[in-house]
């Protein structure tokens, strides 16, 4: 997408488009719009799949962490196109919550979207849940690789331009979890050395698009070798779950993967996705369905969605 002269971005020094309702900035949206290309109400999105849970633990071994939903956003870039009048459907993505059995991996969590009749849908890949015996899966970030050199799942599935996230780590070859993908950093592979500690989780992306930094999409940690009692496998930055000797965290931020278990004890749940919305507050409706929070950050209006619901510009 060519540049735009007008972008929708936030800071102190920064000065945030003002519109009338349906104005048109007087730019073409490339390979978004239907048609070659739609002018129309300018906005911004960060868009979170739902996480991957982290694998219950084997007879003593520890297992994967579930990898970070996918996160994608175009803010402080190129503003994207509403047109008037046209209801858009936001999708938030669950989390993975279900385990299977060791020669399975754990549940990935589900896509997050904006999707409208006059554009293409832009999504999020759910993250991948962590593994076991088996390889992880793949997803925005991939899950973390079981012990015994168990195989991370992969990120950027299906692939995307830009990148939603990163690779789960591979494991050692020993009996230790390896770490899911955030979506800044890969997964880290578990320490067969003295300590026998799973992988960490990669770290979660900070944005602003709510007005203030928050860091989202953290992997969960790999589990620890069961008896090693500073085993466990830490939860990456953004709400990633940490690992367990037992039992392990389920993810406490948006799109984060849960934590790997160890000693036969269930993996932590991934946490649900969210989708957020920004547009100046001259071109906002009102008019939306599934209950999102609406706030405001300097003459923008920022509708956050942590449930599916619609959007009519």
């Amino acid at each position: 997408m060519r540049d735009i002269k007008n972008k929708l971005t936030s800071g102190k020094n920064t000065k945030n488009i003002q519109t009338r309702k349906g104005k048109s900035f007087g730019y073409q949206v490339l390979g978004f719009g239907a048609g070659g290309g739609v002018s129309g109400i300018g906005f911004s999105y960060l868009i979170i799949a739902g996480g991957g849970k982290g694998q219950r633990g084997g007879n003593g071994e520890g297992q994967g962490g579930g990898g970070a939903g996918g996160f994608r956003t175009n803010y402080g870039g190129d503003a994207e196109s509403f047109v008037a009048g046209v209801q858009y459907t936001i999708t938030v993505g669950a989390a993975g919550t279900t385990t299977g059995g060791l020669g399975t991996a754990a549940e990935s969590g589900d896509p997050s979207s904006i999707a409208g009749t006059d554009f293409v849908t832009v999504s999020s890949a759910g993250g991948g849940g962590g593994g076991g015996s088996s390889t992880a899966r793949s997803g925005g970030s991939g899950g973390g690789g079981g012990q015994y050199g168990g195989n991370g799942g992969a990120g950027n599935t299906p692939s995307t331009n830009p990148a939603q996230g990163t690779n789960g780590g591979t494991g050692s070859g020993g009996e230790e979890g390896s770490g899911g993908g955030g979506s800044s950093q890969a997964g880290q592979g578990g320490n067969d050395g003295g300590n026998n500690t799973g992988g960490k989780g990669g770290d979660g992306t900070a944005n602003s698009i709510t007005g203030s930094a928050v860091t989202y999409a953290g992997g969960g940690g790999g589990g620890g070798q069961s008896g090693y009692s500073a085993g466990a496998g830490a939860g990456g930055s953004g709400g990633g779950g940490n690992g367990g000797i037992n039992t392990a965290q389920a993810a406490s931020g948006y799109g984060s993967g849960g934590g790997g278990s160890a000693n036969n004890q269930a993996g932590g749940n991934g946490s649900n996705g969210i989708v957020f919305i920004r547009l100046a507050t001259a071109d906002y409706t009102g008019t939306t369905s599934g209950s999102p929070s609406v706030s405001t950050s300097g003459s923008d209006t920022i509708l956050q969605y942590a449930a599916s619901g619609t959007y009519t510009a």
